[in-house]
Order: structure tokens, then C-alpha cells, then sequence
């Protein structure tokens, strides 16, 4: 081989040594680094506060006119005029006719149950017809109302005599009681049937929100707790709880058991008869409680809880109810204003 050939070959290798060991010393000296510990989570100051703890949930409900009563027919004649579905009721007014004479409607809870035409009967019946009578403009003061006198015989024919009603007592086919204003929901029988059986049902006028509820959720409410109904449009309105059911359905075959609630919106609810909405129902689970978010709570290793001073200080705290984020805490040292530490 020539010398300059030689001399080549050999700067040639010795060029590809020199790349190949700085190849090896570039490997070796850009190793990754070792990942960074993670970070310690975000802390913030808080003072502990007296104030009211609330529970707040959201329960399905079924937005209607609530349950509906039958109205059944006297028993003889023929059915000749019947209201239409979703018709009112008026105390006073007829409701519909039998051999075309009216039937007629008043307000309570004791259904007639023979003619009111002499004196000397007496029951509660006779105060219902004497409460109606005064409501309708035809008083008969006694100071025995249950008892039918001649002032409420003589209140009776007047108000038949200047409405135009035939006769001048109250019989019970000629009468319906029912227990306030109304609302005709469905017409079970047509012009031409027999006036016996099931004529007609009515409901509540207003529409109500029938809530079922656990026996443990209903011992947080009772008559009158302001309540939201939220409709399926988004729309919430304020409602009161108006009923409590005393009677517990399900609980057996792992059914859960269930109390019926009667909520009633402030304003009826435009747009629906019928639908399906929440019910959101805030209560008051603590009144005047110290509280803190639950991010302040330190678990202890041998068990319990501490708040933790912003010096690193530790105060043991026993825990109340949970709710909303918030914690019930108590414990020698924890007083209103405390500053502790606490996650976001």
C-alpha cells in the first residue's frame, strides 16, 4: 500500500475512535434527572366562624293537582248536565243536574245525610249548612249552631227562594259537600246514566307538588318550610311544604320506604298542569355552631382531628355535622376568629 494511502486509512479510523468516544461521553453525561417530588398543596389562612349550618337537597317530585275525590251520584234519577273537565267549583252553585234539578255544592267534611227541614235536629251536620249559609250571605245566628232552628230553617228557604232552587229544605241528593274549592278533573259518567255510582272526580284547584321522602328526610321538615320547585324549563320557584302524609308506603322487598309530602308553589307554576320537577329543600341543621371549611381538618395518625395555627401549632377539634363543605368544630382553644391553616 502507498504511504499517503496508508496515512488516510489509519486518520480515517482513528477520526471515527474520537466520534465514537465522544459519542459515549455525550450518552453518559445527559442522563434524565430524577423527577421532582410533587408539590405540597396550596394552603390558605381561615378564622373559624360562628354561624348556622344548613343541609341543603334535591328530591324528585311529581307536579299535579294533587289526589282526587270521586263525587258519586244520589243514587236515583238521571244524570241530565254535567260539568266540563277543569271547571271550578262555587260554593252555592250547582255543580251538575239530576232529572234536570241542580246539585248543588257546599264546603266541609260531613256529607249530608238526610233532609235538613225541621226544627230540633242537631249534629254537624246542621253547623256545616249554618257555616255555609253565613258564607253565602244568609246568616242565622244561635247560640247553639249545631241545632236546626227556625232562624236557620228561615235562612234555608231564603236562599233557595232567591237562587231560584226548588223547594225550601236541604235534602242530601240535591246537595255535594265538599271540602274547599275545587277543581273538576275528570267526568266519569255522561248525560243519561243512572245518578248512582261514580259521577265525577275533583281536586285541589292549585297545583301541588307531591314529594315521596325518606321517614328520615321527612323529620327534617315539617308544615310550612319554605322549600324551591324547580321546573323542568330551569325555572325555580318558592313553595312551601303545605301536608305531611302520616302513612309510610314501601319498605318491603327492598323497597325503600317512603312518606308522601304535599308541597304548594307561592305562584302557580305557567305552563304546566302536569310535569315532573326537583324539589330543593334547605333545613337548618345547627344554629350558632363554630364552623370551618373541611380543607382545615388534620387527620392524626392515632386518630381524630386538629386545626393547625399558622405557626404549625396543633389544637385538637372534635367534629360536629358536616354540611355544605363546612364542618362543626369544638375543643378547648377553638374560639371565634381563630386563624388556621386550610386547603382551598
Amino acid at each position: 500500500m502507498a504511504p499517503s494511502r496508508a496515512l488516510r486509512a489509519t486518520g480515517a479510523v482513528a477520526a471515527v475512535a474520537v466520534t465514537a468516544a465522544g459519542a459515549t461521553l455525550a450518552v453518559r453525561g445527559h442522563r434524565p434527572a430524577a423527577p421532582a417530588p410533587p408539590a405540597a398543596p396550596a394552603v390558605t389562612t381561615i378564622q373559624v366562624r360562628t354561624m348556622d349550618l344548613t343541609d341543603e337537597r334535591t328530591v324528585p317530585g311529581t307536579l299535579g293537582f294533587g289526589p282526587a275525590r270521586v263525587v258519586k251520584g244520589p243514587g236515583t234519577g238521571v244524570i241530565t248536565h254535567l260539568p266540563e273537565t277543569g271547571r271550578k267549583t262555587i260554593r252555592g252553585r250547582e255543580l251538575y243536574r239530576v232529572d234536570d234539578q241542580p246539585v248543588i255544592v257546599i264546603y266541609g267534611d260531613t256529607p249530608l245525610f238526610r233532609p235538613l227541614n225541621k226544627p230540633g235536629l242537631s249534629g254537624r251536620d246542621v253547623l256545616e249548612v249554618r257555616q255555609n249559609l253565613t258564607a253565602l250571605g244568609y246568616p242565622a245566628r244561635s247560640l247553639h249552631p249545631e241545632v236546626a232552628d227556625a232562624g236557620l230553617l228561615a235562612a234555608i228557604k231564603r236562599w233557595r227562594g232567591e237562587d231560584d232552587l226548588p223547594g225550601s229544605g236541604i235534602a242530601p241528593g240535591g246537595v255535594v259537600v265538599l271540602p274547599g274549592p275545587s277543581r273538576v278533573s275528570e267526568v266519569r259518567a255522561q248525560a243519561g246514566d243512572p245518578a248512582e255510582g261514580p259521577v265525577l272526580a275533583v281536586t285541589a284547584t292549585g297545583a301541588v307538588v307531591s314529594v315521596p321522602m325518606s321517614p328520615a328526610d321527612v323529620a327534617t321538615v315539617r308544615t310550612g318550610t319554605a322549600v324551591t320547585v324547580i321546573a323542568p324549563s330551569g325555572t325555580a320557584a318558592p313553595a312551601k311544604v303545605t301536608a305531611i302524609g302520616r302513612a309510610v308506603t314501601g319498605g318491603e322487598g327492598g323497597e325503600a320506604a317512603k312518606v308522601d309530602v304535599t308541597v304548594t308553589p307561592d305562584t302557580p307554576i305557567s305552563a304546566y298542569d302536569a310535569a315532573a320537577v326537583q324539589v330543593r329543600i334547605t333545613t337548618l341543621v345547627r344554629k350558632g355552631v363554630l364552623a370551618v371549611p373541611v380543607g382545615a381538618l388534620v387527620a392524626l395518625a392515632e386518630g381524630g382531628y386538629a386545626l393547625q395555627r399558622p405557626d404549625g401549632s396543633l389544637i385538637a377539634a372534635a367534629t360536629g355535622v358536616f354540611s355544605g363543605g363546612l364542618v362543626q368544630v369544638s375543643g378547648p382553644g377553638i374560639t371565634d376568629g381563630l386563624t388556621v391553616v386550610s386547603t382551598p
